[in-house]
């Protein structure tokens, strides 16, 4: 879908991909953090939690602007569009 002819697909598309990732980056994030509180030992990672939580913020203020936007022009982000090229 990424490579659809239709904006509103690829529209669609992006936002799921993002939408995902920011979920999977959110959930590593609170796996590290409860570790810490619990002063056990959490995932690994190389990029200190500080980073990693202000790229899960830019990401959801991504996410937020992509909503706002389908409000805007009507595209329906829960549908799953069928493009016609596939």
């Amino acid at each position: 879908d990424m490579l659809s002819g239709d904006y509103k697909v690829r529209f669609v598309a992006e936002y799921w991909q993002n939408k995902i990732r920011y979920e999977k980056l959110k959930n590593f994030c609170d796996k590290i953090e409860a570790a810490d509180l619990m002063g056990k030992p959490g995932p690994q990672h190389d990029v200190p939690l500080y980073t990693l939580r202000d790229q899960q913020m830019v990401m959801g203020q991504y996410l937020h602007m992509l909503e706002i936007r389908a409000l805007i022009e009507g595209i329906d982000l829960h549908l799953c569009i069928k493009s016609n090229d596939a």
